[in-house]
């Protein structure tokens, strides 16, 4: 190995030493002298003889580096074992377990991985210094939350990888990993608006969690804010304010979704998605600050539960059937059928539509076509989220959602005619 990367890594090893005593130097500056397990001397000194070991186990073997860290784990165990026995207070071992990494992490620098080991540092540091964060937070949460975090990663972790990724059914148009992914995607979106909530507040929480949400599934951001409307969580105005702002994200996502795969297609789409989603903006602004301060909770309650997976579950044999349904159409009407086929895909979301217009766009089909085939998809899928604040939430809210995607739409027509 060159000498000038043998001091390269030496010094990475020392550097992750400083960095990682320094935070626990800092934590522990009020004890006394002689009373601290480790400071930044010890942790810089961990740091360099890990990445000492490290380069002599390359001219020895592995078996080297291996030994060392379990003499160097034995003789931290050792202190820690003396300073418990010498002092009445319960000791804990976040010190010696960030000592034991300092030494990994000077090894691994040295073994042939220093950026590696130097970013593993800076994460180890940070996480270190946010003892109180991470406290405080675990206070704060309750039983129900956390059995709601463990089966939300049951249904995406675990479930979800194990459901195949191919077609069934007719036309091969049923997919159970994208259904199944859909529920966790409802479900996620649910669970993310509920701790935004939470330590936003009603007011900030929902348009957060709909901006955000919207990104990924204005439909889903409208399932869950119907969902808080049906059950009168929160005020109407602000649940409309939510769901409009969802969907003033899809439009402008839409339009990125299809100039990427085709940049012809920006100048027919810009005008009306770009009045679309000003206008829907605007309404979404306007509910939301025309909400009374103090009025977003319609009465004193608790939060709903973070995970509420029967909606979810209708909402994936929703799109399971939408799929299908869509499939067909293509099937019976063939090309001429592309707009019965972007009414039936807009049912459910606007993303698969849109990106396979844009792709047959490349392939021969007219710009105009595949222009009004998106357009038709969006406010085909407007429309569906209106039906649904109507109807799986309340009057009040789906009401005030469609008079500002009824102008939206208005406006996106015109600004297409001129």
């Amino acid at each position: 190995m060159d000498r000038i990367v043998i001091f390269e890594h030496l010094g990475i090893a020392l550097a992750i030493g400083l960095l990682i005593g320094t935070e626990r130097g800092w934590h522990e500056r009020e004890a006394a002298e002689g009373q601290r397990v480790a400071g930044i001397r010890t942790f810089a000194l961990a740091g360099l003889l890990g990445g000492l070991i490290g380069l002599a186990s390359v001219e020895l073997s592995e078996s080297f580096a291996g030994l060392s860290f379990a003499g160097f784990t034995a003789l931290v165990v050792a202190s820690h074992w003396l300073s418990s026995s010498q002092s009445k207070a319960e000791l804990g071992i976040t010190t010696e377990v960030a000592l034991l990494l300092t030494f990994a992490l000077g090894l691994l620098s040295s073994l042939g991985y220093p950026l590696i080991a130097a970013a593993s540092a800076v994460v180890v540091t940070i996480l270190l210094g946010l003892k109180s964060v991470l406290h405080a937070w675990l206070d704060r949460l309750t039983g129900d939350e956390l059995h709601a975090a463990m089966k939300f990663l049951l249904i995406s972790v675990v479930m979800l990888p194990l459901l195949p990724n191919e077609g069934y059914g007719p036309w091969q148009a049923f997919n159970p990993h994208l259904a199944w992914w859909m529920v966790v995607l409802v479900s996620g979106i649910s669970f993310i608006g509920y701790f935004a909530i939470k330590l936003a507040g009603p007011r900030r929480g929902i348009m957060a969690t709909s901006l955000l949400g919207g990104l990924v599934s204005s439909t889903a951001v409208t399932l869950s804010m119907s969902r808080h409307a049906a059950a009168r969580h929160y005020a109407p105005r602000l649940l409309a304010g939510g769901i409009l702002a969802a969907c003033g994200v899809m439009f402008p996502r839409a339009l990125i979704e299809a100039t990427a795969i085709n940049p012809e297609l920006l100048a027919s789409l810009a005008a009306p998605l770009i009045t679309m989603t000003l206008t829907t903006l605007f309404g979404a602004v306007w509910l939301w600050h025309s909400t009374p301060k103090g009025e977003e909770l319609t009465e004193p309650r608790s939060l709903p539960n973070p995970f509420e997976l029967g909606t979810a579950l209708k909402f994936g044999l929703l799109l399971s059937t939408i799929m299908v349904l869509a499939s067909g159409a293509r099937e019976w009407f063939g090309d001429y059928g592309l707009y019965a086929l972007a009414f039936a895909a807009g049912l459910g979301d606007v993303d698969a539509l849109t990106l396979s217009t844009a792709k047959l766009s490349l392939d021969g089909l007219a710009l105009e076509t595949a222009r009004n085939a998106i357009l038709i998809a969006i406010v085909t899928n407007s429309t569906v989220k209106v039906l649904l604040a109507c109807f799986i939430g309340t009057i009040a809210v789906g009401m005030r959602a469609a008079l500002v995607i009824l102008l939206a739409s208005s406006l996106g027509l015109a600004a297409l005619l001129v």
